[in-house]
């Protein structure tokens, strides 16, 4: 019998079908991702045949020119609007070695197995293949969190999901695995007229708590975080938000990538590099 996780699979699932509709008038931030994923790709000289875009959505991805792609979302209507898998990423369904570039933005920090999905990544990868990941990061959506907190007094509830910040996503590409990986971040500002913009987006782009054990907020609580958010704006009425945006690079390994320097095999003591140049140097 599985162990309940953090998450909850089914929720995941139909919080991704309800969206599918009006995720239109959301995708502002998956889009955000997808650039920052295009720009990294843009600087890669290299050819990828076969590509896999792990949480699709509207397939707004679009694989590099001349590749084949394979798409999985675990959502069902997004997936078969896809013409794509319903899975989650963490259970891929794809044979070892299938691709040469796996992308998944947007959807990472919603699955209990984080490490065990980067490892199967990895896994589908071919020798030297790329895996290029953007999700949502600690540090985002502190005014959120702050004004429900204080809504909801001594004893809040467990409202926006744990977060991975960017030494723990670096650390997680080296545990399962990758080769040359890199974790970095960059920031969106995004501001609301009240809270009920920002919770209409979180909606729309499947983004609103799917936490194992979660419970409805009351409509007194909810009034007063409104009323809180809104003392947090900015003289033009509109409150400013934050998302910390993560993005992961990493390769499969291969025995042609750059190997660090063998221990030992410096020419040079660190004592000597360190040494203040004198007149005769």
């Amino acid at each position: 019998m599985e162990s309940p996780g953090i998450f909850d699979r089914a929720a995941r699932r139909l919080h991704r079908d309800r969206a599918f509709t009006s995720y239109g008038d959301a995708r502002f931030l998956r889009d955000y991702m997808i650039e920052g994923i295009a720009d990294r790709l843009a600087g890669i000289a290299r050819e990828f045949r076969d590509v896999l875009d792990l949480g699709c959505f509207d397939t707004a991805f679009v694989p590099p020119t001349g590749s084949r792609v394979a798409r999985l979302d675990p959502g069902y209507r997004f997936a078969a609007a896809a013409q794509g898998v319903q899975g989650d990423e963490d259970r891929l369904p794809f044979a070892d070695h299938a691709f040469d570039l796996v992308v998944a933005a947007g959807t990472l920090d919603t699955i209990d197995d984080l490490p065990g999905a980067l490892t199967l990544a990895r896994r589908v990868l071919r020798p030297d293949g790329l895996f290029l990941a953007a999700f949502v990061g600690a540090g985002s959506l502190a005014t959120l969190r702050g004004a429900l907190r204080d809504a909801e007094g001594d004893r809040p509830g467990a409202r926006i999901h744990p977060q991975v910040d960017v030494r723990a996503a670096g650390d997680l590409l080296m545990r399962a695995g990758f080769a040359l990986p890199v974790a970095d971040t960059e920031t969106l500002t995004i501001r609301y007229a009240s809270l009920f913009g920002l919770l209409r987006d979180l909606r729309g782009m499947a983004g609103s708590n799917v936490m194992q054990g979660r419970s409805p907020l009351r409509r007194d609580v909810l009034a007063r975080a409104a009323d809180l958010f809104a003392d947090r704006a900015d003289p033009d009425g509109r409150t400013t938000e934050r998302l910390e945006i993560v993005f992961m690079t990493g390769w499969s390994p291969a025995p042609s990538q750059p190997k660090p320097a063998r221990r030992g095999s410096a020419t040079q003591s660190l004592a000597n590099a360190l040494r203040p140049p004198t007149p005769s140097d």
